[in-house]
């Protein structure tokens, strides 16, 4: 799909990126980040990149929004408990039972690091949190597709047989969303063919933690790739859950549409999911372009700060009201299940 022509710069400022991963690119200009003419939400997925996130954020405070977490395609790396070897942990998480299993995790293991304890985790993550008012947990979440890659910065990379157990996943997860509940932050959820085990996940958060103190809290599925009826099914029982979705992961299907179609749109956002700040802007705004057309929504092309009547705003007015509402959180209680 070809990307849209940019709007001026100060509507573009009004365009959040809900989700991007400026920090898995082997540098960042400073030029690049000075012409960056969106607001991002940088998002953290392993131990070796929370801080390049926290430093981001500190350099760029008016355009960074940090996102600390970890998510499951390293979740393999955390252990359950503090004082268990590197083998142990990787042979109860990994099962071999076929003779060319047990040669894959023999050479696996020589390039697994030693985990680190969720325990560890949890502590740096509540103090990258607590440094940033406006910080989210993110990028976390469930993943039942990925397989571990012998070497994960190898290009292309080798692929083991191995993929992490839904339960251990479910474990990481769930401490890091119970910090966030803690610590009133909103969540960036990743899930890929893993819908059942994140209903009832939702459904666990909200048990857990009651309905009052679970709605209080904001959660993105991002770059969602359920079904229409599903989403439909979550908006209705959760007031907290938001819909974002990139040309970059979505616009392989046409599925991505029909979400739009089915959305609230009081809860949709839009992202870039992207690795290169330079592209951020123009990712971004090809999904609020396609929004706006299925929507049929009008795209501002000049700003009026005195726009008070919602009937009249555009797209991009609606997606950022959407983003402050996603912001604030503390969601209505009053729907049906």
């Amino acid at each position: 799909m070809p990307l849209a022509e940019l709007p001026s710069s100060e509507v573009l400022r009004h365009v959040v990126d809900v989700h991007c991963h400026p920090t898995d690119a082997p540098s960042i200009l400073p030029e690049s980040m000075e012409k960056l003419g969106i607001t991002i939400c940088a998002m953290s997925s392993r131990a070796s990149d929370q801080s390049l996130v926290y430093n981001l954020a500190k350099l760029y405070p008016k355009k960074v929004i940090p996102c600390f977490g970890h998510h499951p395609w390293f979740s393999h790396l955390i252990c359950l408990r503090d004082n268990i070897s590197k083998e142990d942990h990787y042979r109860e998480l990994f099962s071999t039972s076929r003779n060319e299993d047990l040669e894959a995790l023999t050479t696996l293991l020589t390039s697994l690091p030693h985990p680190i304890p969720l325990s560890s985790i949890i502590i740096e993550l509540r103090r990258n949190l607590q440094d940033f008012p406006d910080a989210m947990l993110g990028e976390v979440g469930l993943d039942r597709a990925f397989r571990i890659p012998y070497d994960y910065d190898a290009s292309p990379r080798k692929l083991s047989p191995f993929t992490v157990p839904i339960q251990h996943q479910m474990a990481v997860l769930q401490a890091q969303m119970d910090l966030a509940v803690e610590l009133h932050r909103n969540i960036s959820l990743h899930s890929v063919k893993a819908h059942q085990p994140t209903m009832e996940l939702l459904a666990n958060m909200e048990a857990k933690h009651g309905t009052s103190r679970w709605n209080k809290i904001s959660l993105d599925l991002h770059s969602c790739g359920c079904s229409s009826e599903m989403l439909k099914d979550i908006q209705r029982r959760y007031p907290n859950i938001f819909l974002s979705l990139s040309t970059v992961i979505n616009g392989r299907s046409p599925n991505h549409l029909s979400l739009i179609k089915v959305s609230d749109p009081l809860r949709i956002l839009v992202e870039s999911d992207y690795n290169d700040v330079d592209m951020c802007a123009e990712q971004s705004w090809n999904m609020v372009c396609t929004v706006a057309d299925v929507r049929g929504w009008t795209i501002e092309t000049d700003w009026n700060e005195n726009s008070n009547d919602p009937s009249k705003w555009g797209a991009v007015r609606r997606l950022e009201d959407n983003w402050e509402r996603f912001k604030v959180g503390n969601h209505s209680v009053n729907r049906k299940k």
